[in-house]
């Protein structure tokens, strides 16, 4: 291969032996995968020389390499794959669906996109473009992690290690929280573990995640990027580590276990979600700061909840003592309920408001201790709306006032 070609050192530094780590260092190459920073030619080349002098037979077996004639390794076929992003196919991981890469995902991935993670992809588009992929929300998060592994250099490594070294999301998705979660006395590798066997045990899990993350990347506007929503989100991180605490106490009976997961949770992102609370998909955990759900709580699916929601019980009674949430509601921020009372699906409680009494489906609520002010009308159900309104504005989207 070219000597100039950057695809040549990811493709090195997933096949040299650790021996070679040192001349790593000599070079100025982190250990770690780097998959586009732009190195002068002449480290480069001074790469390949030391490599050639100290492991000609690893050296000969690259440039026969079967995949030396894939993803402008040699040159060729610059434009077509996400090798423009400094990542080729080479690696094994790389989704077969990107070899068919739409229009949608390679916009903008040439060198002339200098910003982030590229432009943003919504799941409109996402749903639309990939129709022939198997698993499209991985594809657009490895596209967007290559895009910023080639504009933002500094995060390479991270990208690689968390992203795209990696065969599948539920991988990364298990390595990324595994790191977030480890302590002392749990080491990353049992969690991550954990998490792999969860989703292989429980095939709904993944798709379970996976509508978690979509449910971020429509209602968060602040996240521009599934990657993002994937490594940054403490909402996103906080839900998906209580479904595998979720699993362990409901699924498998160990609930020691899962109670110290919990608590690691709770250190770890500020969000205490007892493991035997009932959390459906497609849920959305905005900051997530101060969250606390009882042990006996249900909330339903497709429902946003903002930081400092507290669904609590009303004493030190035992039994089922906590809140049932139904589908599509919207909890603002700094909302209570306490006790053992349905609110119905489509209700929206507005922020700082304190629930004491059941609330009928579609009702806006608001107040200490909180009465109806309004009725929800139309659209796709407060949760998704996103608008923390009253609704007694004139030509209210959300509902009129009663």
């Amino acid at each position: 291969p070219k000597a100039e070609n950057v695809m040549l050192f990811g493709f090195a530094l997933r096949t040299i032996p650790r021996p070679l780590k040192p001349y790593f260092e000599v070079v100025g190459i982190p250990d770690t995968y780097v998959s586009s920073l732009s190195y002068s030619t002449a480290l480069q080349r001074r790469f390949i020389r030391l490599t050639d002098r100290r492991y000609p037979s690893l050296m000969r077996r690259l440039r026969v390499s079967p995949w030396s004639s894939l993803d402008g390794f040699d040159g060729q076929n610059r434009g077509q794959y996400p090798s423009d992003f400094g990542v080729g196919r080479a690696d094994a991981t790389t989704p077969s669906s990107m070899t068919a890469m739409p229009n949608l995902l390679m916009a903008g991935s040439g060198p002339s996109v200098n910003f982030g993670f590229g432009p943003r992809i919504s799941v409109d588009d996402m749903n639309r473009t990939l129709i022939d992929s198997d698993d499209p929300l991985w594809d657009v998060i490895r596209t967007e992690a290559e895009r910023g592994a080639k504009n933002v250099p500094e995060l390479a490594s991270y990208l690689y290690a968390s992203v795209l070294r990696h065969r599948e999301l539920n991988r990364s998705v298990a390595i990324i929280l595994s790191g977030l979660l480890q302590t002392p006395n749990l080491q990353a590798t049992q969690i991550f573990s954990l998490f792999l066997l969860a989703f292989k045990e429980d095939p709904s899990h993944g798709q379970v995640m996976r509508e978690d993350l979509l449910a971020a990347m429509q209602r968060d506007p602040a996240q521009r990027h599934a990657v993002g929503v994937l490594l940054y989100a403490k909402g996103f991180h906080a839900l998906q580590c209580y479904r595998l605490a979720h699993w362990l106490y409901r699924g498998q009976g160990r609930t020691a276990l899962a109670l110290y997961l919990q608590s690691i949770i709770s250190k770890a992102f500020g969000v205490d979600i007892h493991p035997g609370a009932r959390i459906g998909r497609g849920c959305f955990i905005d900051h997530a700061t101060g969250i606390v759900i009882g042990e006996t709580a249900t909330v339903g699916e497709h429902c946003s909840l903002l930081h400092q929601v507290t669904l609590g019980g009303t004493g030190k009674e035992s039994g089922d003592r906590h809140p049932k949430v139904g589908r599509l509601v919207l909890l603002g921020a700094g909302v209570t309920v306490l006790g053992n009372i349905p609110i119905g699906d489509r209700a929206q409680i507005l922020p700082g408001s304190v629930v004491l009494k059941p609330v009928e489906h579609d009702a806006i609520m608001s107040g200490v201790p909180a009465k109806r002010v309004g009725t929800y009308r139309g659209g796709e159900g407060p949760a998704h709306d996103m608008q923390h309104k009253d609704g007694h504005e004139e030509g209210d989207t959300i509902g009129m006032g009663l």
